[in-house]
């Protein structure tokens, strides 16, 4: 188990003073190379000897919003390892006011030209020995539907990848796929008359199938699924390229000042 001591930057924050949903997710990838770094397996180590996790599936619960300099402790561990290739990692973020997020991360091994999981070499296997979680830990799950409804047509939002948004391994990083999501709920809002800034995340999970690359027209659509049982909106995602279909995401979000279910559902259907 590993303890990372961390802030978020300055530009991680809305308007409000309130982290973006994304930027968490940024702040989790920050925890879990810090502690890979302090196992020996540095971003350089990977690089260096043609190996390499990606994201498959995440999920994260969103407790508190932190606060712009607030000192946060990052505690992280590897909980499973499937057949070499198949790692779960366990991601909790803290401050001094409780807990600011949680996080599920479902990691594939690869390697140098290689886009199927393979097993990952003795020495990576050897650093992250399965561990269990602080005593009273809760498993990271999606809050269910309380109220479901039928979908129609999905809500559309298009954009082209830019060169800049590119990661290490040339292709968009799994945080911005969140980016895209709130982004296609802030623009439906606009359209709707309400201000973007009021979206507070609640959680979201993503599963990852094709990466995004550079200068690819990129399509959002969004369809509502239904209200938890406290009015948060559930929202079901689909991010493609084309015909192909890269990510599947659901975001659990309310918007700030309303009383009862959120208006995002009916804003969307």
């Amino acid at each position: 188990m590993n303890e990372v001591q961390l802030t978020l930057p300055r530009h991680s924050f809305s308007a409000r003073d309130a982290a973006r949903a994304g930027d968490v997710w940024r702040l989790f990838q920050e925890v879990a190379v810090d502690a890979s770094t302090q196992q020996g397996w540095s971003p350089m180590r990977y690089r260096a000897e043609g190996t390499a996790f990606v994201m498959r599936t995440m999920t994260v619960r969103h407790h508190l919003e932190a606060t712009y300099g607030e000192p946060l402790t990052g505690l992280t561990w590897v909980a499973r390892m499937r057949r070499e290739m198949l790692s779960t990692r366990e991601v909790r973020v803290r401050s001094a006011r409780g807990a600011i997020a949680s996080a599920k991360q479902e990691w594939v091994h690869v390697s140098d030209g290689v886009i199927a999981p393979v097993r990952a070499p003795r020495a990576l296997l050897d650093a992250f020995p399965e561990e269990s979680g602080p005593e009273g830990d809760l498993e990271v799950a999606m809050p269910s539907i309380a109220r479901a409804i039928e979908a129609r047509e999905p809500n559309v939002f298009t954009f082209r990848a830019w060169w800049t948004w590119m990661d290490p391994l040339d292709h968009v990083n799994h945080p911005a796929y969140v980016d895209f999501c709130d982004e296609a709920l802030s623009v439906a809002m606009r359209r709707a008359g309400l201000a973007p800034i009021a979206l507070a995340p609640v959680a979201e999970e993503v599963t990852f199938r094709s990466a995004v690359g550079a200068d690819e027209e990129t399509r959002v659509e969004s369809v509502p699924r239904g209200w938890t049982d406290d009015g948060a909106a559930v929202i079901a995602h689909r991010i493609l390229v084309g015909e192909r279909l890269c990510a599947t995401a659901t975001t659990v979000r309310r918007v700030l000042g309303e009383d009862g279910p959120s208006s995002l559902v009916e804003i969307l259907r």
